[in-house]
């Protein structure tokens, strides 16, 4: 395949991908405004907020889409071969539980676009939803 063949390609899916992504703007919710943490900071202008709060934006995290989950005893983990199959505790057509480091943050479903997945999300986990889950 040639490089002009690949960048095509390439294109088609990134074209795929933003209709997907235009679909969902009809019905997405209202964009959440960054965080001001003025009050942190003594005062200082909104130039530096905004320079602290940049500093934090290339951190990596993990994002992890978890279909279900399961518990089995390790005789039964240690017959596991080619072709075996795992039950998990998740439905078909329930929503698939989305993670940044381990914590719940939304739920959404599966898409499919040019045999790749991604996930459309359907409901995100508020700040003060996560918190009351905390004092759990």
């Amino acid at each position: 395949m040639s490089e002009s063949d690949q960048a095509d390609e390439g294109q088609v899916s990134d074209d795929d991908w933003a209709a997907a992504m235009g679909e969902q703007s009809a019905v997405e919710a209202p964009q959440a405004q960054p965080a001001a943490f003025e009050q942190f900071l003594g005062g200082n202008d909104k130039s530096q907020v905004t320079q602290d709060f940049d500093m934090i934006l290339d951190i990596p995290v993990h994002l992890t889409v978890e279909l279900g989950r399961t518990r089995i005893p390790i005789r039964n983990l240690l017959q596991l071969a080619h072709g075996s199959v795992v039950e998990l505790d998740g439905l078909a057509g329930e929503p698939l539980d989305v993670l940044i480091n381990g914590t719940l943050i939304a739920q959404g479903e599966v898409v499919v676009v040019n045999d790749k997945f991604g996930i459309r999300l359907t409901d995100v986990i508020t700040p003060s939803e996560r918190m009351k889950k905390l004092h759990r």
